[in-house]
């Protein structure tokens, strides 16, 4: 049986299973996805050869499989291979997982059990992740904060041998979040399109990702925070005519954390370069921007914007407001902002 493996990196998994040391059982689970599926992507490509998974991979899911198929599939013996390879997908789909503990108390030697809960962690007072944490690998696949996703994305960038522009960066979180399957998707497909580039910039994220340089929320927190209403208004607009790729809830969501951001360096009582790049979670890039967004607004007007924006987010979900339009909410809220 593999040794124990407590709070393990998904490079320590990986390193384990290429010196050939899988663990009998994986429990990967958790908020964020991406790092789930990167773990059994890799065991399902790699564990067995091409010839060996005709007959020993069993990939299941948790909506179509009950509890007693799993454990029967996991109790074969792999026929010409040293092993077997069973795969639960979509675990949390999966209806009375706890009855896996008696297959966790005993596995077969030769069957690797994969169970890949996503999209929220598993209950960590289960009798079944508790032997699981003490004898197997658990996983447990965190969100990125977003004060770490730009860093993030550089880092992804620098794996795949490109550099990335901060806008360019900036301009992917402001459009896709936190969503890193997502993120790492669309820098894959401009990748495809600029084969003979060495840096990733804003303008091949605008042509092949479909992000509008000049009218994104990225660019409107930008002219709001520099007092620029002509710009804001402008962008407003644009926002208004094309409803479909402009919702308002991704841009309510962009500039609540803004003035958070802004609320958090007025706390911070430090306005220097450094803090304002560690207390806002930005690039160096923009330290400059957040500096002039903090002159721009104070904390007095920080904390009633927030709560604009909060009564604002409630008008677009039809709470206490008439049928209104996304684009005239937003064209209402910006001036709000910016008449303070």
């Amino acid at each position: 049986m593999a040794k124990a493996v407590k709070e393990v990196s998904i490079d320590e998994i990986i390193k384990k299973l290429k010196n050939n040391e899988p663990s009998p059982v994986y429990i990967l689970h958790g908020e964020e996805p991406y790092y789930i599926d990167e773990i059994s992507d890799y065991i399902e490509t790699h564990l067995l050869s091409e010839t060996e998974k005709s007959f020993n991979q069993t990939i299941l899911y948790g909506k179509e499989v009950d509890v007693y198929s799993i454990i029967n599939a996991a109790r074969r013996y792999p026929m010409m291979s040293e092993r077997q390879l069973v795969m639960v997908k979509e675990a949390q789909n999966l209806k009375e997982v706890e009855k896996l503990l008696p297959y966790l108390e005993n596995p077969l030697a030769s069957t690797i059990f994969v169970l890949c809960y996503k999209y929220k962690k598993m209950d960590g007072r289960s009798k079944m992740l508790k032997l699981a944490k003490e004898k197997y690998v658990v996983f447990e696949s965190t969100p990125i904060p977003d004060y770490k996703l730009l860093a993030w994305i550089e880092n992804y960038c620098k794996s795949k041998k490109i550099l990335i522009q901060p806008l360019a960066c900036s301009m992917l979180t402001d459009f896709l979040g936190n969503d890193l399957s997502k993120i790492v998707n669309e820098i894959d497909k401009v990748l495809i399109n600029i084969k003979d580039h060495h840096e990733i910039t804003s303008q091949h994220i605008e042509k092949y990702v479909g992000i509008s340089r000049e009218f994104n929320t990225f660019e409107l927190q930008n002219a709001i925070g520099a007092g620029n209403f002509f710009k804001a208004q402008k962008i407003i607009q644009y926002f208004a005519s094309n409803p479909k790729e402009n919702s308002i809830i991704p841009v309510l969501s962009s500039l609540y954390n803004f003035f958070g951001k802004l609320l958090a360096i007025h706390n911070s009582k430090d306005y220097s370069e450094n803090n304002i790049a560690k207390v806002a979670g930005v690039h160096p890039f923009f330290v400059k921007e957040y500096i002039k967004a903090s002159q721009q607004y104070p904390l007095e007007k920080c904390i009633r914007i927030i709560g604009y924006i909060h009564e604002f987010d409630l008008k677009s979900k039809g709470i206490g407001s008439t049928d209104i339009s996304d684009g005239s909410l937003l064209k209402e809220l910006v001036f709000m902002i910016m008449k303070l």
